[in-house]
């Protein structure tokens, strides 16, 4: 797979830091409410595999009680202050599921090959630096035949909404996120076979991804 040639804005991992600083006390009345359908789409299809799950951007939890307790899930997010909340979050709802919540950066993880079976990560590839390291990442541990599901907002070509994206893109820096983001970026991992692309309801701002590791 080759990535169309795009160039993204930049951004690095202390401005993502302080922007999700900034937002952890109000993330889930805000964004969390907005994307909940897009998180309930991505974490039933997650359901519907076993074995270990890793939540890549794990933020403050708002996937944990959701995924069926027969899934082992590790969460790794790079803002402390977001993991702080997830982690108050799985003491108080009981997530006995949840094995592990970490500080660490997507784009270098601290595990082995191979050693996840499901690997999700919602809303993160318009955030993180890099993206295409974080796509090699998780195709690295996760295992031959496992499954990696991206939930994310994608950029368009044509329209208005194109033109707010495009305007949009030379606030990355402040906003913390990448406007311009097409599907394209995340094709790069030839260990990796696209599957499936959903639209995800109810307005098809988000789509959902599935990639399966080849054996």
């Amino acid at each position: 797979m080759t990535p169309k040639a795009h160039r993204l804005a930049e951004l690095d991992n202390p401005t993502v830091s302080r922007t999700y600083r900034r937002l952890a006390p109000i993330y889930d009345q805000t964004f969390g409410k907005f994307a909940d359908a897009a998180l309930r789409q991505t974490v039933g299809r997650a359901n519907e595999l076993d074995g270990r799950l890793l939540e890549i951007g794990v933020g403050t939890g708002l996937a944990l009680p959701h995924y069926k307790p027969s899934l082992a899930v590790t969460g790794i997010d790079l803002s402390p202050d977001m993991l702080g909340r997830a982690r108050e979050r799985a003491r108080r709802l009981a997530c006995g599921h949840v094995e592990q919540l970490s500080v660490m950066d997507a784009s270098r993880l601290d595990f082995t090959d191979a050693s996840f079976d499901v690997v999700v990560a919602l809303y993160v590839m318009t955030v993180v630096p890099d993206p295409v390291a974080v796509m090699h990442e998780m195709a690295r541990v996760v295992k031959p035949g496992g499954r990696i599901l991206v939930c994310n907002h994608f950029s368009v070509d044509k329209g208005l909404r194109a033109a707010i994206e495009k305007r949009l893109a030379s606030f990355a820096d402040v906003l913390g996120f990448r406007s311009e983001f097409p599907l394209e970026t995340l094709l790069v991992e030839e260990r990796l076979e696209l599957v499936s692309r959903t639209p995800v309801k109810p307005f098809g701002f988000f789509t959902l991804l599935e990639f399966r590791r080849r054996t």
